[in-house]
């Protein structure tokens, strides 16, 4: 029976210390988005007010083909990061393999 006890105040332990780990955590992670947010909105707030009124005075259309290029440039500096980092782990177990052909097509 004492061993059982043990393992009962032991998970329970576990479970209350894993608990206080993982709220510190949140709380953490949390507190880095809201500077990283606040510091995105500082940038727009500090836009010259040419740029500001151009925005302003775009259509609906024209502002969607502006933040679709800008999507479509950070998608290529992401598969470029992305292709990088593949290099770099393929050199890295000794040698370099291509993704594309190492898949298979299903």
């Amino acid at each position: 029976m004492s061993q059982s006890s043990n393992f009962t105040s032991g998970l329970f332990l576990g479970a209350l210390l894993g608990g206080v780990v993982g709220g510190v955590a949140g709380v953490l992670a949390a507190s880095r988005i809201n500077q990283t947010n606040s510091t995105e909105a500082t940038s727009f707030s500090q836009l010259s007010d040419d740029i500001r009124q151009n925005l302003a005075d775009m259509s609906t259309d024209e502002r969607m083909e502006v933040a679709r290029r800008g999507l479509e440039d950070k998608i290529s500096e992401l598969n470029a990061a992305i292709e990088e980092v593949r290099q770099q782990l393929g050199s890295t177990n000794g040698h370099v393999t291509d993704y594309e052909t190492s898949t298979i097509d299903s």
